[in-house]
C-alpha cells in the first residue's frame, strides 16, 4: 500500500515538473518569435520614410529666416505646413493642413502644446511648446527625435556630462533612440519636433501623465482621435 502511495506521488511530482517545463519552453519560443519578428521588422522600417531630418532641418531654418518677427511662430507655422503640402503630394503622404487643431500636451512632466502635422506609424511631424517654458524627461524611446527650434532656446543635460547643452533658434536637438535626457524649454520655446522609428511604441510615453497625474481625459481623447485620424489617413494611401 505505502510502495503504490509512493509511485503515485512520484509519477505526479514528475507530471508537474514537465508541465512546469512545458511551459516554460513555451514561453521562451513565443518571446524568441516575438524578439525575432521586431528585429526584422527594425530592418526594414526605414523604407516607408517620406521626411529626411537634413531636409526639415533647412525647413525650419528657412521659416525662422523668414519671419518677419523672431517670435512670430502662427507665421513659421504657416510657411513650414504650405512647403510640405507643395512638396509631397497628398497620394505619397498625408498632412494635416489645420493649423488651429492645438492640443495640451503632458509627458515626461513638461507640459505644453502641440499641432499633430503628421502621423503614421514609422513618423511623426508635429509642433510642440509652450509661450511659459517647461522641462522634464525626454523618456527612452525606440524611434530617433529630431528638435527643430523655432521659437526660443532648449537647454538639455546627460551625464557624466555635466555641462547643459544649449539649442537656440535655427538649430536642431537630436536625441538618438535608447537614449535620456532632462530637457528644459526655457520662457517660451516652440519646435519642429520630427521622430522616426515605429511611433506606437512612443505612446505610452506620451499617455502615462494623464492617467498617472493631470487626469486630463479630454485632452487624451483629442490626442488619440486626432493621431488615430492621421494614421488612418495615411494607411488609406499606403504610407506606413
Amino acid at each position: 500500500m505505502a510502495s503504490s502511495t509512493t509511485k503515485a506521488r512520484t509519477s505526479q511530482s514528475d507530471g508537474g515538473a514537465q508541465t512546469w517545463t512545458m511551459k516554460w519552453l513555451v514561453r521562451i519560443a513565443c518571446a524568441t518569435a516575438i524578439w525575432a519578428v521586431c528585429r526584422g521588422l527594425d530592418t526594414i522600417k526605414d523604407r516607408w520614410y517620406v521626411f529626411d531630418p537634413t531636409s526639415l532641418h533647412e525647413l525650419a531654418q528657412a521659416a525662422v529666416k523668414a519671419a518677419p518677427e523672431p517670435n512670430d511662430i502662427n507665421f513659421m507655422i504657416d510657411h513650414i505646413v504650405s512647403n510640405l503640402t507643395a512638396t509631397y503630394p497628398s497620394t505619397r503622404i498625408a498632412i494635416n493642413p489645420d493649423e488651429s487643431e492645438w492640443v495640451f500636451n503632458n509627458a515626461g512632466g513638461a507640459m505644453g502644446a502641440m499641432y499633430i502635422i503628421h502621423a503614421s506609424i514609422t513618423e511623426y511631424l508635429i509642433v510642440f511648446g509652450t509661450p511659459l517654458g517647461t522641462e522634464g524627461h525626454t523618456g527612452m524611446h525606440t524611434a530617433d527625435d529630431y528638435f527643430n527650434i523655432l521659437v526660443g532656446e532648449q537647454w538639455a543635460f546627460a551625464p557624466p556630462n555635466l555641462q547643459m547643452e544649449r539649442y537656440p533658434a535655427g538649430s536642431v536637438h537630436h536625441l538618438p533612440r535608447g537614449q535620456i535626457k532632462q530637457y528644459k524649454m526655457h520662457e517660451g520655446c516652440y519646435a519642429l519636433e520630427y521622430a522616426r522609428g515605429w511611433i506606437p511604441l512612443m505612446m505610452p510615453f506620451g499617455f502615462a501623465d494623464a492617467f498617472s497625474s493631470t487626469l486630463d481625459w479630454w485632452s487624451l481623447y483629442h490626442t488619440c482621435r486626432i493621431t488615430a485620424r492621421e494614421m488612418l489617413r495615411n494607411l488609406f494611401i499606403g504610407k506606413i
